[in-house]
């Protein structure tokens, strides 16, 4: 009956130990999220020169990571306020849903085939550097959808952003609320 209970004690310590390892890769934290030099197929083209606030279509192409692109993208074009939407389609991404308990996002994996049927995000400064943030909802081919907060969307066999860049800077700030030295929001306010 010992022995029973020692190996039924094992087990249970080592499924605990599986399961904290598997809950710790469903997690990422908000620094970790952006990735760089993923799209290296993006195309960008200015649809109103001489305009104050700017307007890009930026066009990701089959197995381009388009939020590396659009980081690269508000670096590159030195975008200090702007908004966007999207529509195209995905082969595989991850999105995320935050977790304020665990002030990280939970992994919410997209496999295979789906439609973008909406994305829409922003860009603003935090520390003198364009951050993007950005929310999509994809329709798999059941008609079903997933949406939250994009971590990686690998493009097949085209994603379409339209960036409207606006002539005044947005600065990000910290969020006190959370805690989180990587978690920044808008902050009108800040100059």
């Amino acid at each position: 009956m010992r022995n029973l209970l020692c190996v039924l004690v094992l087990i249970g310590v080592a499924t605990m130990i599986g399961y904290s390892q598997e809950t710790v890769c469903k997690y990422v934290a908000p620094s970790e999220a952006v990735s760089r030099g993923k799209a290296p197929s993006m195309q960008v083209q200015l649809l109103n020169p001489g305009k104050p606030t700017k307007q890009y279509a930026v066009i990701f192409y089959q197995g381009d990571e388009a939020f590396s692109g659009l980081v690269e993208f508000a670096e590159k074009y030195q975008v200090t306020s702007a908004h966007c939407t999207a529509i195209g389609a995905l082969n595989g991404g991850t999105m995320g849903w935050f977790d304020p308990e665990r002030k990280m996002y939970k992994k919410i994996p997209i496999v295979g085939q789906h439609e973008v049927i909406g994305m829409s995000g922003d860009i603003a400064l935090y520390q003198g550097k364009p951050v993007v943030h950005a929310h999509m909802i994809v329709g798999g081919p059941d008609g079903t959808t997933r949406a939250g907060h994009v971590l990686a969307a690998f493009v097949s066999p085209t994603l379409e952003v339209m960036v409207t860049v606006d002539p005044v800077t947005m600065q990000k700030r910290l969020d006190p609320v959370t805690d989180l030295t990587d978690l920044t929001l808008i902050d009108p306010s800040v100059k």
